[in-house]
């Protein structure tokens, strides 16, 4: 049997590390928004900062790669603020709101995404429009993007989905024309990169997620706001905490949105071990790859450097082709089966059956496949063979 998920080889390696991180926040008697938290958010930042290293040049240069938006009116190129809240989805409602997005804007996004994407957008007040995918990368499309324009948008929300990153080069010329904020959803890409550098340092702001099967990953829900822009770092870390200035003291009305001291300790072991299991990650990827021929394996745009968080082919067949691994031992899950606009909750946006058909074609085709940090090559061929054995009886 090879399960979709398993964390704990992982666990098991990183032991010794996180019990002793684990500990000396016991030990230390502060449990939030510590000493713990400061450093994670330095070193998250740090980290950013290493991969958007060529960030300023570019735009300087003004060679097209669609940044120089970003930067407008920021006077410390090499400082990126990363600012710990509870989850992804809270990151993506602080971002905008610190952006002043809010109640009578439009935020265009995609529908095939984790609903957390969603949620975070409207609990900002923003209303949700929603845009077809381009059906190789499953991450937005530019096109359908700006078709969506009207007088009332004021962000666009990309989702780097998968491990791949959006087309950060036509989204930056996009919002750019139409002088729109860009919030980076980076809950699926942890050290992906367009164009050589880093998901998360093209937009004004970027939101991540530690889930626990996150590429970088906590032991719990966590997440991060990260920024060039000192005022919106500020403002984040405002309404994190209600919105107080001091400890008796609100300035506007916030929530209760930070990242515990415990997890943020475990994300600094787990930080360092980063770009190796992503290296990893590409190597099962490439072994998958090398067996398999029987389904549409995923596309990597000559720009991008995928870090594989999940790993979606497609068949036609789908359905039948998951039934009959199941049979055979092997676990996979789908992301996403149903699209945004079509889940009970949602039919209230304007968008109807039909109307995204590359969104709803993928979410009857895509079928993720076990990889995971410790998944080892007999295992890749195991999953292989079984799909080998079943795709004569589904396409029948």
């Amino acid at each position: 049997m090879v399960p979709f998920q398993n964390l704990q080889p992982l666990a098991e390696r990183l032991a010794p590390q996180m019990a002793a991180a684990a500990a000396r926040v016991l030990a230390s008697g502060w449990y939030v928004l510590g000493p713990e938290v400061e450093a994670f958010e330095r070193e998250w930042g740090d980290y950013i900062a290493q991969g958007a290293a060529e960030l300023v040049t570019s735009a300087t240069n003004s060679n097209g790669n669609g940044v120089a938006h970003a930067l407008a009116g920021q006077s410390t190129p090499q400082t990126w603020h990363a600012i710990g809240v509870a989850n992804g989805t809270d990151a993506i409602e602080l971002a905008l709101r610190a952006a002043g997005i809010g109640l009578g804007d439009e935020v265009i996004t995609v529908a095939h995404t984790a609903v957390a994407t969603i949620c975070g957008i409207e609990r900002s007040g923003a209303r949700v429009v929603l845009v077809d995918i381009d059906p190789r990368t499953y991450a937005i499309d530019p096109a359908a993007a700006e078709a969506a324009i009207t007088q009332r948008t004021r962000a666009i929300v990309p989702v780097h989905l998968y491990g791949h990153p959006s087309d950060m080069t036509a989204i930056g010329r996009l919002a750019e024309r139409h002088k729109l904020l860009v919030v980076e959803d980076c809950a699926q890409a942890h050290g992906a990169r367009w164009n050589g550098r880093l998901a998360g340092t093209f937009g004004h702001v970027a939101t991540f997620s530690f889930y626990p099967t996150k590429n970088l990953a906590a032991c719990g829900d966590a997440g991060a706001v990260v920024t060039r822009d000192a005022d919106l770092a500020a403002r984040v870390r405002r309404l994190r905490s209600y919105g107080q200035t001091s400890r008796d003291s609100a300035a506007e009305r916030g929530t209760n949105s930070r990242l515990d001291e415990l997890q943020a300790a475990l994300l600094r072991v787990r930080l360092a071990y980063l770009d190796e299991h992503n290296r990893q990650r590409r190597e099962l990827a490439a072994a998958y790859r090398a067996e398999l021929s029987e389904v549409e394996l995923p596309f990597v745009h000559p720009l991008a450097e995928h870090v594989y968080h999940l790993f979606v082919v497609r068949h036609a067949e789908r359905d039948a082709l998951r039934a009959r691994l199941a049979r055979d031992g092997v676990g996979t899950l789908v992301h996403y089966p149903v699209p945004v606009h079509l889940q009970p909750a949602y039919r209230d946006l304007t968008v109807g059956v039909g109307s995204l058909p590359e969104t709803e074609r993928a979410a009857a085709e895509v079928l993720s496949l076990p990889l995971w940090i410790g998944l080892e090559r007999r295992q890749i061929e195991e999953v292989a063979r079984a799909v080998r054995g079943a795709t004569p009886e589904v396409c029948r």
